[in-house]
């Protein structure tokens, strides 16, 4: 996908989400998807610790460093799947990460309504 054409959820075009620990599925600070991206890694969240706690208990360790993973902290901004943060959100609000508006991808509209965003826009 041509960059220019990503679009965020404001319908601007997409900007970084983090670079400081490369994130996005294609790990170039993005948070833009494609066909193989099974998760669809497209908000743009800042991660807490009581999100990474939650995720973890689902299977999915975020905290752990891998070969290809750096291992995530309270405050790390990272492209998270958008079922993990409807999961999160509809197991307890307070669980859901605050999300990058600017940062989030348009399509993540059709998942999450923009009322609900914009409780959680940092």
């Amino acid at each position: 996908m041509n960059r220019s054409t990503l679009l965020n959820v404001y319908g601007r075009p997409l900007q970084v989400c983090g670079i400081k620990k490369m994130t996005g599925w294609k790990r170039n600070g993005y948070c833009e998807t494609d066909e193989n991206d099974i998760g669809t890694h497209i908000v743009c969240a800042r991660i807490t610790n009581k999100f990474l706690e939650f995720t973890k208990s689902r299977g999915n360790d975020l905290i752990t460093p891998s070969t290809y993973f750096p291992g995530l902290e309270e405050g790390d901004s990272w492209c998270i799947c958008v079922y993990r943060w409807i999961e999160a959100y509809n197991y307890n609000p307070e669980i859901a990460p605050k999300i990058n508006l600017d940062a989030t991808y348009l399509r993540t509209l059709q998942y999450i309504p923009m009322e609900i965003l914009n409780k959680y826009r940092y």
